[in-house]
């Protein structure tokens, strides 16, 4: 039989215990009473951006309270992930994390000063996409093979490629290509997707990589044109592009992905309550349509469902970028 201090201390121990976790019920049912902030690591008009801006109109509307998107680009997202993994674990800070930022970022290099899978709990996996190769109307490459064709005649249609960032996924595809076609072309970053179409347009580099909701307007306006699709099969936004594969390239795939993420500490209850809202939000049939239009796939997952996807895929970036000979790259 317990002592008297022993039952108190129990009974003590009970009470604080059932008193915690009635505190996180009520700070989940009376989750959100400000307004969120929506971190994006990319400058406005990339995929990011749209999907930041998408869900955050979705999370405004089914909880009437304001979801603010705060673009934070810079050294390939890295200065985004710092702000998030800082700021104040109470629900009221989220980030739209990609792949890039991720997987590939940690995978290149050894320096980054956040830790992927440490400082930040994993919401919700939100899209996928591959990567676009696009050139000016007036370019004389009309395919993949063609293009190569130039490059191995050290033509300077050939000569360069845009992307997104040094580290982001279409960097690594214009690296892909470079490998398995054995042809050498330089890569020149920019700081987002709007900014290497401006320069695919204003003529100041001839190929560019990047995201297929990013070029769409572009392609259907006829100012850009695109020669090949990352993605293992056609897309039904792009249905007359083909993909590498089809241009002769036999096991090319790079495939982008997003989700939402919150600063490691972030209440279980919140981030429950955050994973049921995206994801009515990414199961709306209208939603859905909207973004397959642009060349995206919605997804929604559980937060450990979501976990182990993000700890496997850097792994396998590790893998793939080591087998490409890819190494640390400059920020």
């Amino acid at each position: 039989m317990k002592s008297l201090p022993e039952m108190y201390t129990a009974k003590r121990s009970a009470v604080l215990l059932a008193t915690i976790f009635y505190s996180a019920f009520c700070l989940a049912q009376d989750y959100p009473q400000r307004p969120i902030r929506f971190i994006v690591g990319f400058v406005p008009g990339g995929v990011a951006d749209l999907m930041a801006r998408s869900l955050s109109q979705k999370l405004s509307e089914a909880w009437n309270q304001q979801v603010i998107v705060d673009n934070r680009a810079g050294a390939g997202g890295v200065i985004s992930m710092q702000i998030a993994a800082k700021a104040v674990p109470d629900g009221y800070t989220l980030l739209l994390g990609s792949s890039t930022q991720f997987s590939i970022t940690p995978a290149l290099r050894s320096d980054i000063p956040y830790d992927p899978l440490r400082d930040y709990i994993p919401v919700t996996s939100a899209a996928l996409t591959p990567v676009i190769l696009t050139v000016a109307p007036s370019h004389p490459a009309r395919s993949v093979q063609e293009l190569i064709q130039l490059a191995k005649a050290k033509s300077p249609q050939a000569a360069s490629f845009a992307s997104t960032g040094y580290g982001a996924a279409p960097h690594i595809a214009g690296e892909l290509l470079k490998r398995m076609a054995n042809i050498e072309m330089t890569h020149v970053p920019y700081k987002g997707g709007g900014d290497a179409v401006v320069a695919l347009m204003g003529g100041q580099v001839p190929t560019s990589f990047g995201a297929v909701s990013t070029a769409l307007p572009h392609l259907r306006s006829g100012k850009m044109r695109a020669l090949g699709v990352t993605s293992v099969k056609r897309l039904a936004a792009t249905p007359d592009v083909p993909t590498f594969i089809e241009g002769g390239l036999a096991g090319f795939e790079v495939v982008q992905w997003f989700g939402v993420f919150a600063p490691q500490r972030t209440p279980a209850t919140i981030v429950r309550k955050l994973n049921e809202a995206l994801g009515r939000a990414l199961a709306s049939p209208e939603f859905k349509e909207q973004f397959a239009a642009q060349g995206i796939e919605l997804q929604h997952s559980t937060p450990a469902q979501f976990s182990t996807y993000v700890s496997n895929e850097l792994i396998r970036w590790k893998r793939m970028l080591k087998e490409m000979g890819i190494k640390d790259v400059p920020t």
